[in-house]
């Protein structure tokens, strides 16, 4: 049976300024570089043979998937970069200081702004700093996002998951997936059937493998962080 790894992808530079990064293209810092190579270390010591590699069109999660790749001797598998993998589009909060924005609007607002499940922020103005409509990797791609909730990331992750990492892993590939904490929450929600009640309190940490030993319809028969000091409680497995 295929087994599926996901990759929170390390610290970036705006994780490190504590502001609403979303779709801004940002890089990783030192630290993030090393949360990376621990990752990739911790995917070799595993022991599963890999066989591809799926990541977002952002720069953090796609170094993030090379050092990794590069720490576990892994440079040769194929990667394949798909922008509904991307993190959560955070709108007009993108871009801004997370205790600046709380003491604004209250941090009743922005908690429900930021962990509600179907409640997404104010949309992004057009023309702005933060427009993505003329990015070349959109190119061709209709109505873009200008806000999302982890309900509407989850609607945009469905349709690479059921159309391009699915078939992966029933052709039997083991795969990793390297992405970001609201894209990879949407793939778990998915997988372990999580209730949108519950998923508001599931938590991806950063540079910790969670490698799910799936079945033949693709649900969970086993999952574990590999490395348990850092782990964090997981969806219950169905019986």
């Amino acid at each position: 049976m295929p087994k599926l790894a996901l990759l929170r992808h390390g610290q970036s530079r705006w994780n490190l300024e504590n502001r609403f990064t979303g779709w801004v293209d940002v890089d990783l810092t030192a630290e993030g570089e090393a949360e990376a190579k621990k990752g990739g270390r911790l995917l070799k010591e595993s022991g599963v043979a890999f066989d591809a590699v799926h990541t977002s069109v952002l720069t953090r999660a796609i170094r993030t998937a090379n050092l990794a790749l590069e720490t576990a001797d892994l440079n040769w598998l194929p990667v394949r970069k798909d922008w509904r993998l991307n993190e959560r589009h955070y709108g007009a909060l993108t871009g801004l200081d997370k205790a600046e924005t709380a003491a604004k609007h209250g941090p009743d607002q922005v908690k429900v702004w930021r962990r509600s499940y179907d409640v997404p922020p104010p949309p992004l103005d057009p023309g702005g700093p933060y427009e993505f409509t003329a990015d070349r990797r959109y190119a061709g791609v209709p109505n873009l996002p200008r806000t999302e909730s982890l309900k509407t990331t989850l609607d945009r992750v469905l349709p690479c998951w059921e159309g391009v990492i699915a078939p992966d892993l029933k052709a039997g590939k083991n795969l990793i997936v390297a992405a970001h904490g609201n894209s990879l929450r949407a793939i778990v929600k998915l997988i372990f059937s999580v209730s949108d009640d519950a998923i508001v309190g599931v938590e991806i940490p950063t540079g910790n493998p969670l490698l799910i030993d799936l079945d033949a319809s693709l649900r969970p028969t086993s999952a574990r962080y590999l490395d348990e000091s850092r782990a964090e409680k997981l969806p219950p497995i169905a019986g």
